[in-house]
């Protein structure tokens, strides 16, 4: 042996042999409780580590209109979100992030700051612009990451605002048919598992937990097409006479379906802010106003229905006043001896309270009633105001005349269109819709004898030709029978003189009635404040518009220029 060598002892191999068989051990031991007995939970933290259960948004359903054209849909967008704990390790990187979203730097710590200790998710901008979330993304922030959600829109903008309503940001319905059905349109969230990188972001899809529900569509009754027409005219005349609103109601007769409905101001759906809340009111459907003298069909069907009056009935309204108790009932001048339909055409005061004080006011009331005064239409919109209209025990005799052309009961003008559907249907009221109703089938309630209905409607005709206060409703080509209305606005103790709602209600081919619209504009200013000088013209525009868009047969003979030139005796 050579001296140099090391001589190893056996107990150092021994030693050495030992120490790695622990090692070994230690390591089989730890894979054991790793792989076996820990394997469950581990695999559970990891999985908690690496994936995420994300929400899948639904698409809202769309709303139409009769024609299936969009008047609500959903696109898609996306918005910025953040993990607060993850955020607010990296302030250095707030001012970047404000930049891009278009906020202060100082907006972006709070928002951060007041998140929950625990919380792991907290918005920092709802439905941001393309070019913001291109931003965003550019920066590779940790912890902010783009969520995609589905943001309302409204192809026709505030041009059927009033019918649609809107939603909030959530997506949810908050006003008008948007409200009324938003459980409909809603459709069911999903759910999808991924698996995210050491950032936190998603790049790789496991599966669907659950699959996203879209929500179901809705047509409605409208016609894009005539609300057009209904929302330009009636804007027109509005500011024509700088009035403080009006509204519109355009209605199929038969089925009591709402093929228009406008009001002025309007706003704009799509806007992020809008204006003032009283903008956003369905004034059509949630205002009732006194409605003038476009009751006065509704007096006269009465008394004919209960007997007391018949088409060759004369009222002698001589001498243009009549007075009763502490009231003085009023003409704009002495007409003499008239017909009913020439109380109707001439819009005589006095004439249709000398007829209705023929009837039992009772009874005068059942018949109202019947034709849906101070009653539901069965519109089932959101807000509706059903009006007032005090049982005929209460009336007094005074309270019977007012009534009688229109002061001392209120209705909105949805009401006064489904009332004067009556007329047009021969006597049957449907109900109202704002959904799509095909005629076949559909039966209203038979409210009025028929022969009453088109005895009214037959007198009615007189009110639009010359003489009548409502000739400037004419139409060309068609027949059309209506009634002015004008009305002095309450006040604190009594009436303004200088304030009025000017109103025509009415129908055509008054041959055999489809349409029935009601034009009601609030303050009209200036010298003409008539109903006949502001509501009528308005009418015209809007009927001739939605005549030729449905494609109605003409049913009359233009009259020769010269006797169409003749202006109308005075405006009711």
């Amino acid at each position: 042996m050579n001296s140099n060598e090391t001589v190893v002892q056996p107990w150092r191999h021994k030693l050495f042999f030992g120490l790695v068989c622990l090692f070994a051990a230690v390591v089989f031991g730890r894979a054991f409780v790793l792989q076996v007995q820990q394997k469950s939970f581990l695999q559970k933290q990891g999985a908690a580590r690496q994936q995420r259960t994300i929400p899948v948004a639904a698409t809202r359903g769309r709303i139409l209109d009769r024609n299936l054209s969009p008047l609500a849909v959903s696109t898609p967008i996306n918005s910025v979100w953040a993990d607060p704990r993850k955020l607010s390790l990296a302030p250095e990187r707030y001012e970047g992030l404000a930049r891009a979203l278009n906020k202060g730097a100082q907006r972006v710590a709070d928002i951060v700051d007041r998140a929950p200790e625990n919380r792991g998710f907290v918005y920092l901008a709802r439905h941001v612009d393309p070019e913001v979330a291109k931003r965003v993304s550019a920066l590779k922030i940790d912890g902010v990451n783009l969520q995609r959600e589905y943001r309302r829109y409204y192809p026709s903008g505030e041009v059927a605002s009033h019918v649609l309503g809107s939603t909030n940001i959530d997506g949810k319905g908050i006003e008008g048919l948007e409200s009324l059905w938003d459980e409909l349109l809603t459709g069911t969230e999903g759910e999808r598992r991924v698996i995210r990188d050491l950032k936190g972001r998603a790049f790789s899809e496991i599966e669907y937990i659950n699959k996203e529900s879209d929500g179901n569509d809705l047509v409605l009754s409208l016609d894009r097409r005539i609300q057009y027409v209904a929302y330009r005219e009636l804007k027109r005349a509005v500011e024509t006479h700088s009035a403080k609103s009006g509204s519109v109601v355009v209605m199929n007769s038969r089925t009591g379906e709402v093929l228009a409905l406008a009001n002025q101001p309007a706003f704009n759906p799509n806007a992020s802010s809008g204006p003032q809340i009283g903008n956003r009111r369905n004034r059509a459907i949630t205002d009732p106003v006194e409605p003038g003298s476009t009751m006065k069909p509704f007096t006269v069907a009465a008394s004919m229905e209960l007997g007391v009056v018949d088409t060759e009935t004369v009222i002698d309204t001589t001498p243009g006043t009549y007075q009763i108790g502490p009231l003085r009932v009023k003409d704009f001048r002495d007409y003499g001896e008239l017909s009913l339909e020439g109380i109707l055409k001439k819009s005589s005061n006095v004439g249709v309270t000398k007829v209705s004080l023929l009837s039992d006011p009772a009874d005068i009331w059942a018949v109202l009633n019947r034709l849906g005064f101070g009653s539901d239409t069965g519109s089932l919109f959101p807000g509706e105001n059903y009006g007032v209209l005090r049982h005929g025990s209460a009336w007094r005799q005074v309270e019977q005349a007012t009534i009688s052309y229109g002061y001392g009961l209120s209705a909105t003008p949805l009401q006064l269109a489904r009332a004067y559907s009556a007329l047009a249907n021969d006597g049957v009221m449907p109900e109202v819709t704002f959904l799509k109703r095909e005629e076949a089938g559909y039966k209203g309630e038979r409210v009025l004898d028929p022969q009453v209905a088109r005895g009214v409607r037959r007198m009615l005709e007189s009110v639009v030709e010359p003489g009548g206060t409502g000739e400037r409703a004419r139409v060309a080509g068609y027949r059309v029978a209506g009634k002015t209305g004008t009305s002095h606005k309450p006040a604190p103790g009594g009436y303004r003189k200088d304030k009025y709602y000017a109103f025509f209600a009415g129908m055509a081919p008054a041959s055999n009635p489809e349409l029935v619209v009601v034009v009601m504009i609030d303050e009209p200013s200036g010298d003409q404040y008539y109903g006949g000088d502001v509501a009528a013209p308005a009418f015209s525009a809007i009927m001739a518009g939605a005549l030729r868009v449905l494609g109605l047969t003409m049913d009359a003979i233009e009259l020769p220029q010269s006797t169409a030139a003749l202006t109308a005796g005075e405006s009711g």
